[in-house]
């Protein structure tokens, strides 16, 4: 309890970690997070003078997923973020304490770190019936989220449960699970949706707060825009084949093998805003288009509302410069042809209007 006024790199250093190695860590986490060189300096003067950052870690309706995404971070090593940057004061899913003994850490932490510390929170509560349909050390935890709020710096939603609702909250969902800031009104909430999110993301969200003290910049969504604020249609390497017009029509058809874009397969890329096709996962080897599937949308709201995963979108126009060059001609061929077919009516019309009336006795 006593560790989080240490710094990170008098915890390092104590476990042998040379000075070296440490730069070439803070080196890879301003890469990792979309700085520029000058930036590792400031990442290593922060993590040598400033205190780690005290956080609580709480989990309402989910599946873990998140804590499992995040312990697999590779830049920076989740044992670097867990042991060294931050001070992981609760969190019931790796912590030994259980029952009584870990509700006391809980509120030793609270009252310790009062106003200080950052509340990440993994899935929502459900609010129909009193909260009944999550019960968290005796009580709704719709309660417990609300008390540990109350006296926290700022609330990380962790993954598309805490930041949207997710399967928790799709239609006619019964228990009525809440995204957070549904009940949290008067603190900051930095939105991570994702089912679950990069871990990179979640790891790189805690370094930025660490070094500089402060939340990331976020879009009018609440999401930080250094991993949220580009589509995964825009960097994916399968884009040249959508404009291009050439996209798989089934599944390992001869299209697939070529790596053709999966867009009429279902895929939700071009509406979709997150870092997969910049950041991939597992340590950057891939991210599931690559992998031959098409992206979900499930870092975006109501994703599990808006119809099947397989159906293809209907609000995008894809151009096709050379697959459909052909019919693009002739197309443009057949509407000039309308067009001077209508307008050839058009003027018809209008000398019929204008024609003078033979039949009519003179004035």
């Amino acid at each position: 309890m006593g560790g989080a006024t240490e710094t990170l790199y008098s915890v390092i250093r104590r476990q042998g970690i040379t000075r070296r190695s440490f730069h070439k860590f803070c080196s890879l986490t301003a890469a990792s997070l979309g700085l520029g060189p000058l930036a590792a300096s400031t990442i290593a003067d922060a993590l040598e003078t400033k205190p780690r950052v005290p956080v609580i870690w709480l989990h309402g309706l989910e599946c873990t997923c998140c804590s499992e995404s995040f312990i697999r971070s590779a830049h920076p090593l989740i044992k670097d973020t867990l042991l060294s940057m931050i001070s992981l004061d609760y969190d019931d899913t790796i912590m030994a304490a259980a029952g009584e003994q870990a509700e006391a850490i809980l509120e030793e932490a609270r009252a310790k770190y009062k106003g200080k510390y950052v509340l990440a929170v993994e899935g929502n509560p459900p609010l129909k019936q009193g909260g009944m349909f999550c019960i968290d050390g005796g009580k709704p935890f719709v309660e417990k989220l609300r008390s540990m709020a109350e006296e926290s710096m700022a609330i990380i939603a962790w993954g598309t449960c805490a930041s949207w609702g997710c399967v928790q909250a799709a239609k006619p969902n019964p228990t009525g699970a809440a995204p957070i800031d549904q009940v949290i009104k008067n603190k900051p909430i930095i939105k991570v949706p994702g089912c679950p999110p990069i871990a990179e993301v979640m790891s790189g969200l805690v370094t930025f707060i660490t070094t500089f003290g402060k939340l990331p910049e976020l879009d009018r969504q609440g999401r930080p825009k250094m991993f949220y604020s580009e589509r995964i249609h825009d960097k994916c390497y399968r884009r040249s084949h959508f404009d291009a017009g050439q996209f798989v029509e089934e599944w390992d058809d001869e299209c697939a093998r070529k790596g053709y874009c999966l867009y009429k397969m279902g895929c939700k890329g071009p509406t979709t805003y997150n870092a997969c096709s910049a950041l991939r996962w597992n340590g950057g080897v891939s991210f599931p288009i690559q992998s031959g599937h098409g992206c979900l949308s499930c870092s975006e709201d109501g994703f599990w509302d808006k119809g099947s995963f397989y159906d293809r979108l209907t609000t995008i126009k894809q151009f096709g410069i050379e697959k459909n060059a052909d019919q693009i001609g002739m197309a443009a061929a057949g509407v000039v042809g309308l067009t001077v077919a209508a307008h050839a009516a058009v003027t018809a019309v209008k000398r019929l209007t204008n024609k003078p009336d033979r039949t009519a006795p003179p004035k």
